[in-house]
């Protein structure tokens, strides 16, 4: 018996529906894993290209906006402005450093800043949510005194709550993701040590009496234990059913009982590697757009892409840090911020 790693299924045993999901299901696996091999391989030649032309326009970009969040500060805490504009003042220093607080481009001294900013302003907004949210409860029982009198005052409350309940909406959407990842690996993990064990028993080399057997089981048992060490569920299946078939204990096909478990365990490793695949093209995203774009690639995301993203990101950063600069300079002085605030262009 000869040890090798390929599509084990033989033509003659895939005849059911059942056997032919299960070898599109190896196969699609076997994409997934040179997939993702594929962008291993690249993840350091993109990253490269990104510190190059990216991330030294970010720096620049982060630099100029915590400029304005300091002129914008100074103004709005000695400045004389009217209501109207002192909230616009205040919506956009929040803003400017809710954006900043997790930049990796400002220094410890300017990222203190920045926080202290943002938790200023974090305390006012919990504070303005408690008022609306006693007021809304005060409307709430007055509502409620009324309603057999008013049945029509029932419908005006109806929009009050559509903010909490789309986050609501939202939360339980994040959380069924989570649930169905979770049990993805709480199988695979359930899987592995399944087919680990039985393949164990199988072909243990302690367990061969015959030498030249003993020595070839030691070395596709060496592989079976990288395998479990590594959990590639995928490498320990396809090594049972080929040793199955090689033993000549399945040439009719595998059984119903044993199709349902290699689907289940495979539908889990596909998952998986889908993660994993995921997991990796973020870290190498930078943008909100291309975050965008990967979501609805949906896997299908060429690296070449990723590199015309990378250079569309930076031209669009080039534009953007033009723009601030011209905006930074009125902010100098308060007749300029005033401008701005007039043009709407802040």
């Amino acid at each position: 018996m000869s040890f090798e790693l390929k599509t084990i299924l033989q033509p003659d045993t895939v005849s059911t529906p059942q056997q032919k999901k299960l070898y599109r299901l190896i196969e699609k696996i076997e994409q997934q894993k040179l997939e993702l091999a594929k962008w291993q391989q690249a993840k350091d030649e993109v990253l490269q290209y990104t510190r190059k032309h990216l991330i030294p326009v970010y720096q620049e970009l982060h630099n100029i906006l915590f400029s304005q969040l300091q002129q914008l500060w100074e103004h709005l805490s000695h400045g004389d402005f009217s209501k109207a504009d002192a909230l616009l003042l205040d919506n956009k220093i929040q803003s400017l450093a809710q954006y900043l607080k997790s930049s990796q481009s400002l220094s410890s001294v300017h990222l203190k800043i920045v926080d202290e900013l943002y938790q200023y302003y974090q305390q006012a907004f919990e504070y303005e949510k408690s008022k609306k949210k006693k007021a809304s409860a005060d409307q709430t029982n007055a509502v409620d005194l009324n309603i057999q009198n008013d049945p029509e005052a029932f419908v005006e409350t109806e929009n009050w709550d559509q903010e909490q309940y789309q986050q609501l909406r939202e939360q339980a959407r994040l959380q069924r993701q989570q649930d169905k990842r979770q049990q993805a690996e709480k199988m695979a993990e359930q899987s592995l040590k399944t087919v680990y064990l039985k393949l164990a028993s199988t072909i243990h080399p302690d367990r061969e009496p015959d030498e030249t057997k003993k020595l070839e089981k030691t070395e596709i048992f060496q592989h079976v234990n990288t395998a479990y060490e590594q959990q590639d569920l995928f490498s320990l299946l396809k090594l049972q059913i080929q040793i199955e078939q090689d033993n000549g204990s399945n040439k009719k096909g595998l059984g119903d009982e044993q199709l349902k478990f290699y689907k289940m365990a495979l539908d889990s490793q596909s998952q998986k590697l889908t993660d994993q695949l995921a997991e990796l093209i973020y870290t190498l995203v930078w943008s909100e757009k291309a975050k965008i774009k990967v979501q609805k690639a949906q896997g299908k995301l060429q690296i070449s892409d990723l590199y015309a993203q990378i250079d569309e990101d930076t031209s669009t950063l080039k534009q953007q840090v033009k723009w601030e600069k011209e905006r930074l300079k009125y902010m100098g002085k308060v007749k300029g911020v005033e401008m701005l605030l007039g043009n709407r262009v802040l």
